[in-house]
């Protein structure tokens, strides 16, 4: 049973209440936007989550953090290494997206350190098996597939991005784009592939009434990907997005219908000007489900800073009415990120988010906001340093160039703008005469 049945049944559902508490909103609101899809809240019944996460309408914005192995790099201890700094940084969410090594045992020890929720992406796992098992991936079955999901599920995966937009259809209309960089989505190209091979339409689509079922008995939520999301801004907004975008919109009503839980992924690369667009579009004919974005990244030209380029489209992205965004780190384009990457790409996308949720009148961002500004006003150091979202690089970078005695920093010393004029405005008028 999902959670909304269980809200529509009257049941009382302890997230709920921990939530709307945690967001400063009523619960009623909450559940009725629950209800209506406007708002998901991943939690698999399996997993024990220390902090339950809503997302959607009117909340703040989320964001992820995406780890996983890879060929090269196939080691576990790295991937805890990972999630713990993902957690210590504030994710909201994490997926694992292990493609070496043992993923299933990696899945497994990743769901039970996980305080958050947990995504993963199924195919990739159908697939590897496929391979070790047969030679290719294309050779995976459609009940590979299926088989798949249903085993992460029992284990306690919340969420799972499900590339069943991804259709004949939307296949004929990229053949005829002529895009510059192609398809980019991992999970999106074993589709095609499959689909390609194997001259069929996504088992995903074509069945999508079988993962409902799935969705529905463990409360997994579908987070709908964008396989054809553009790799380049030069691709942005193109025909096979927004083809697959216009199905994935009939796909969320089904899922509405069947009373699972649902949000939408989406680009990708995309220009500033094409933000509020999408995000528009997007809202429109997925009817308000939540959207999750990954960045968007709004220029190809920074290798090493594709968190600061992601943040930079993510803040407009939330803006606009996005409501998850995906982390991308350093690294991004470059190799398998370290866990201090994962670090600075939460950081660089939780300040996108919260720069986002003070325009979008966020109550508590402007209560932080509103915090730090006294604390500076009043030269209260270590309150400054405890209200900073990265307290510890604050408080070492401050002290890194700390040459005096007396609290304050070295940037303006005795000509400090806030010192010298509050001890002019704060004296008796008597006393400045």
């Amino acid at each position: 049973m999902t959670i909304i049945e269980r809200l529509l049944k009257g049941e009382e559902v302890e997230e709920v209440g921990k939530i709307a508490e945690l967001e400063g909103v009523e619960e009623s609101e909450l559940i009725e936007k629950v209800v209506k899809g406007r708002v998901v809240i991943p939690h698999n019944p399996v997993h024990l989550i220390e902090k339950p996460v809503a997302i959607g309408k009117s909340l703040a914005t989320k964001v992820n953090a995406n780890i996983g192995t890879s060929e090269d790099f196939p080691e576990i201890s790295s991937e805890i290494e990972k999630l713990e700094a993902a957690l210590e940084a504030g994710a909201d969410a994490v997926m694992d997206l292990s493609t070496g090594g043992n993923i299933a045992e990696i899945r497994r020890e990743i769901i039970s350190r996980c305080s958050v929720p947990l995504g993963t992406v199924p195919i990739y796992e159908a697939a590897i098996e496929a391979r070790i098992k047969r030679g290719n991936i294309v050779y995976m079955t459609s009940e590979d597939m299926f088989s798949v999901v249903e085993k992460q599920a029992r284990e306690g995966v919340d969420f799972m991005t499900i590339h069943a937009g991804v259709t004949l259809r939307t296949l004929e209309v990229l053949k005829h784009q002529g895009r510059v960089a192609g398809v980019v989505s991992r999970g999106g190209t074993f589709m095609l592939a499959w689909m390609l091979h194997h001259e069929r339409e996504n088992p995903f689509y074509e069945q999508f009434d079988r993962l409902l079922e799935i969705a529905r008995e463990y409360d997994v939520t579908l987070s709908l990907g964008d396989g054809l999301r553009p790799g380049s801004v030069l691709d942005a907004s193109d025909r096979p997005q927004i083809e697959e975008l216009i199905i994935l919109g009939e796909l969320v009503k089904r899922a509405r219908e069947a009373k699972v839980q649902v949000m939408v992924e989406g680009p990708g690369h995309l220009p500033l000007d094409h933000i509020e667009s999408n995000i528009k579009i997007q809202k429109s004919l997925c009817e308000e489900a939540p959207f999750y974005v990954l960045g968007p990244i709004v220029t190809d030209i920074a290798p090493g800073y594709d968190h600061l380029v992601s943040a930079i489209g993510g803040a407009l992205a939330a803006y606009f009415g996005a409501d998850f965004l995906c982390y991308v780190t350093p690294r991004e384009h470059l190799g398998l990120p370290t866990a201090e990457d994962v670090r600075e790409g939460v950081m660089a996308a939780r300040i996108a988010a919260h720069a986002a949720d003070l325009a979008k009148g966020i109550e508590n961002a402007w209560k932080w906001d509103e915090e730090m500004a006294r604390a500076r006003k009043s030269l209260d150091w270590k309150l400054q340093l405890n209200l900073a979202i990265d307290k510890d690089r604050a408080e070492r970078l401050w002290k890194e160039r700390r040459l005096r005695e007396e609290e304050g920093c070295s940037m303006c010393g005795d000509f400090c703008a806030m010192k010298l004029l509050s001890d002019y405005l704060d004296l008796p008028f008597s006393e400045k005469c």
